[in-house]
């Protein structure tokens, strides 16, 4: 294979698929990396606007026309290929928000930003915080637009990766740890110069970790952190967007300003939630407060969290509100814990929902959550599945109690009275569930469900639980009559 061929094939290649771009590069080998001054960037930006509306033979043709040096500068120069809002402001801030729909390439430019600090400052101590270990390794690190993928040519041999100490090592010499937004101690103490903040909104505890985090940023001349989160109206959001300039930037867009997306991809998710609340959300990347007349509002479920962890000593009562999916392997599984504590409070302890499961694989969760928790019964909805939701059960192993309920009435009827549990303090949140309160948050008095997916399984799952531990109807001893 000739040189200079491979390098004008491998942009076509680069946002699809990455394995295939590193086993080009070997055979090209590997050369110095040439950055693109201002009139190159300008330049280069033209010709790929060009070039996105031609058919691929037609590209080809057109690159061979260019010189060798800017046909790889143009591959490897991210200023070419970023959006608008996937690069930041010139100017001193603090913190750059990147707020925006899902697949515009948020990873991406928060990889690409990560890797111009590192090879910038060769001292530096990073941040990357997710919200799990796991999630942090799977995206920001191991993923198709994550730090090892986005290296430069010649840097990627000269990195390493210790997913076991959740610490990568740059070919410049600058470090990056992994962090939780589930445990916001971890960043109580280390130092950092920059940090990435991947999905805020959905961190367990966010305001916590991110509290910590901006009082350990605070290492070298100029500490900076990107925040590349899809909008949620949660409070450490806000906090974010109350700051003032200079000291933050915000930038954003749409999913369907990415012009590397899968085809029809975006053309698909606007038919399906296109000028609806979600899709405002999920596809335009806009801030959505509260709907109008939501039972749920984000603010009485903020007020309803209860930070500390609550023991299993401390509950009188542990129960598992199972919401079964309406076919296997189709929508979600609702598997909420929640328990009761001697002075009337309830708690909502886990959320252990998942979708796609077989009936024996979901069953096999709420079986794990029963054995995690100490439950003492499984309140299981019976309108899917009848008296085959109990057999699933105990094919699992499940020894407890099987009360199975049936719905009357429709979900938001359902969830008024405990939504006033949340409202007078009976009902709490032992943390974070940014899923379920998202569904929570979707149901909308005297309305239909307004929330994310099809039907509001996790929310209903802990409506079960809470009926059955907090409003359901029990006999009290009264005296019927008296003997002389």
């Amino acid at each position: 294979m000739r040189v200079p061929e491979a390098r004008q094939k491998r942009w076509l290649r680069r946002h699809r698929d990455r394995s295939r771009l590193r086993r080009v590069r070997r055979l090209a080998g590997t050369y110095e990396v040439k950055s693109l001054d201002g009139d190159l960037v300008a330049r280069a930006r033209a010709l790929k606007r060009r070039l996105l509306t031609q058919a691929p033979e037609e590209r080809l043709r057109v690159l061979r026309t260019e010189s060798e040096t800017f046909v790889h500068a143009f591959d490897d120069g991210w200023a070419v290929w970023a959006q608008e809002g996937q690069v930041p402001q010139h100017g001193d801030w603090t913190v750059w928000l990147l707020m925006a729909g899902r697949g515009f390439g948020k990873t991406r430019a928060g990889a690409e930003w990560v890797s111009a600090k590192a090879r910038a400052v060769p001292e530096a101590k990073i941040a990357l915080v997710a919200a799990t270990p796991e999630e942090a390794r799977r995206v920001m690190v191991e993923g198709r637009s994550g730090l090892l993928a986005c290296a430069l040519s010649g840097e990627r041999r000269a990195m390493r990766w210790e997913p076991g100490n959740r610490r990568l090592v740059f070919a410049s010499g600058a470090e990056a740890f992994v962090y939780s937004g589930a445990d916001g101690e971890s960043l109580r103490g280390p130092e950092h110069h920059f940090a990435w903040c991947d999905e805020l909104a959905k961190w367990r505890r966010a305001r916590a970790t991110w509290d910590n985090l901006l009082l350990g940023l605070r290492a070298g001349d100029g500490p900076q952190a990107v925040v590349t989160t899809t909008p949620k109206a949660v409070p450490a959001l806000k906090a974010i967007l109350g700051m003032e300039a200079p000291e933050l930037v915000v930038t954003g867009g749409r999913t369907r300003d990415n012009p590397f997306n899968a085809p029809g991809f975006a053309q698909a998710m606007e038919r399906l939630h296109g000028g609806k609340r979600l899709g405002r959300q999920e596809l335009d990347g806009e801030l959505v407060e509260d709907l109008d007349g939501a039972l749920f509002p984000r603010a009485m479920l903020e007020r309803a969290r209860h930070a500390e962890p609550v023991a299993r000593e401390s509950l009188w009562r542990v129960v598992i509100g199972v919401d079964p999916p309406a076919s296997a392997g189709g929508d979600e599984c609702g598997i909420v814990v929640c328990g009761r504590t001697g002075d009337d409070i309830a708690y909502v302890l886990e959320d252990a929902s998942a979708g796609g499961l077989s009936p024996e694989q979901w069953a096999r969760r709420v079986a794990a959550a029963a054995e995690r928790w100490r439950a003492d019964r499984i309140i299981a909805e019976g309108n899917q599945g009848g008296q085959m939701v109990e057999t699933v059960l105990r094919g699992a192993g499940l020894r407890l109690p099987v009360r199975r309920v049936h719905a009357t009435v429709g979900k938001v009827r359902r969830a008024e009275p405990v939504a006033a549990l949340f409202e007078s303090g009976e009902a709490k949140l032992a943390g974070a569930f940014p899923t379920l309160e998202d569904q929570l948050a979707g149901l909308v008095l005297g309305g239909d469900y307004q929330g994310p997916g099809r039907s509001p399984d996790r929310a209903d799952a802990l409506v079960w639980a809470l009926t059955e531990l907090m409003l359901r109807k029990r006999a009290v001893p009264r005296i019927i009559g008296l003997s002389v």
